[in-house]
């Protein structure tokens, strides 16, 4: 917010050559302030105002940059300034940095690494795309088991400026196998000549490095964490990843979910930076296959043409009773997806989740019912639009609502269950889609109902 507010101020002063008042200003600022102060500059502006902070803080504030806006600034700035800011960068953001550009251009900026960081970044690469090595930092402090406090302290002020946290300090044997992790606290508030070993208690939560990100979500929210070890398959310390890492993972797979739950493909990179044809492409797929779906509909009022001739009324209330059941679905699928998402039910409780739905299904349904029940008689008393039959007619909508809103609200529930046992993410039954399944098979139960009900008047 504060950057947004002084942005003009600070081009005014760049554009008249007040280097001194904007260093004095800036250096001052957290780096997500900086990065958007930058983001909203020309490009030039951007390199120039990067110039001028102090070298820590413009790495830190290249880190909260746009990918576009990263890639124009290390274009323009000279090779040597270029191979300073990514050998400054934290690992875990020169990580993200990286792995979603071409391989070609991807080698280009690893090759201005110095050996030591080039060694890191490849070996955080080969860990798979969505894999919790991609998120973890090898900057953290670890110390030996049998250490003293005062050796451990005196570790800590020696290395700690290159630890990406102090909050917690992790033990390991000699063969860098994770032992335990240690609250800072526990550290401080031991008497210095203990021996490390003696306040450990072997109780901790790790991450392996290749599973996946999505499960690291799950850990930081259940232990409630700032930061995890992630060790390899023998069990040895490898990197830590830190709560900032994961809330962006949170927010990148709730964007997804949403997306898909919308009815189009995820996107691969912010809305305004995503190439229209690629926009297009994805929405285009989902409103295609729902709209052959959506034909469905026209081929079963074409099946009961002749009994919609014959009761003109009943095409009435066709938008009404669909839009019921679609939307009875979509509040089932939207409950259950979000409920599997965050562990409140499993897959084996299904059988739980229809009791509850059907009931919710049949109680929804009858307040619906009753409602439209209500209204026609309401109607019928000021006018004929119903005719002489309109209780019958009331009778048919009120049933009938009941029974999609029912039905509606059993295949939203459990359509998130089946794309779950089948392997896919429960997301893709989205809205639309049930909305789309329960249009369909909505007026086949409306049109069967008004055949029981008004057989032999009007039908």
């Amino acid at each position: 917010m504060l950057g947004r507010l002084v942005l003009p101020e600070i081009k005014e002063l760049l554009a008249e050559g007040e280097e001194r008042t904007v260093r004095e200003v800036v250096n001052g600022w957290h780096p997500a302030e900086l990065g958007t102060v930058v983001e909203q500059l020309e490009p030039a502006e951007q390199v120039h105002m990067l110039r001028l902070l102090e070298p820590g803080l413009a790495a830190d504030t290249f880190a909260y940059l746009d990918r576009d806006t990263q890639i124009a600034v290390l274009e323009s700035v000279s090779r040597a300034e270029a191979a300073w800011i990514l050998n400054t960068m934290p690992a875990d953001d020169r990580t993200a940095f990286l792995e979603d550009l071409p391989a070609e251009q991807s080698e280009r900026w690893i090759g201005l690494l110095d050996p030591v960081e080039r060694q890191v970044a490849r070996s955080l690469l080969t860990y798979e795309e969505d894999s919790v090595g991609r998120l973890m930092t090898p900057d953290y402090l670890a110390v030996s088991k049998e250490w003293t406090i005062a050796h451990v302290l005196d570790f800590v002020r020696a290395h700690g400026r290159d630890s990406e946290t102090l909050n917690v300090i992790y033990v390991v044997d000699s063969g860098h196998h994770l032992i335990d992790d240690l609250r800072i606290r526990e550290i401080l508030l031991a008497p210095v000549q203990a021996v490390v070993s003696e306040i450990c208690d072997q109780k901790y939560v790790s991450l392996k490095a290749t599973e996946d990100r999505k499960n690291a979500v799950d850990v930081f929210r259940k232990y409630d964490r700032t930061a995890l070890p992630v060790t390899d398959a023998h069990g040895r310390l490898v990197g830590i990843v830190t709560l900032d890492d994961v809330l962006d993972v949170a927010e990148e797979e709730a964007t997804r979910e949403i997306q898909q739950f919308g009815g189009l493909e995820a996107l691969d990179e912010p809305y305004m930076s995503t190439p229209l044809p690629q926009m297009i492409r994805k929405r285009a797929t989902w409103l295609v296959i729902l709209f052959v779906g959506e034909m469905l509909t026209a081929t079963a009022m074409g099946f009961f043409e002749a009994e919609i001739s014959k009761a003109v009324v009943l095409a009435l209330f066709v938008p009404l009773i669909i839009s019921s059941g679609g939307n009875s679905g979509s509040q089932a699928a939207t409950l259950i997806i979000r409920a599997l998402a965050l562990g409140e039910v499993r897959l084996r409780d299904w059988f739980l989740v229809v009791r509850r739905e059907l009931l919710s299904g049949l109680m929804l349904g009858l307040i619906l019912g009753t409602i439209g029940f209500l209204r026609i008689a309401l109607w019928s008393a000021f006018s004929t639009i119903y005719g002489e039959h309109w209780l019958l007619v009331g009778l048919t909508v009120a049933c009938s609502l009941l029974g999609i809103v029912l039905w509606g609200t059993i295949t939203g529930s459990m359509l998130p269950f089946l794309l779950k046992r089948l392997g896919l993410d429960p997301a893709t039954s989205s809205a639309p889609f049930v909305a789309t399944l329960v249009d369909v098979t909505g007026l086949v139960i409306y049109f069967s109902v008004a055949m029981v009900i008004l057989h032999g008047t009007l039908l």
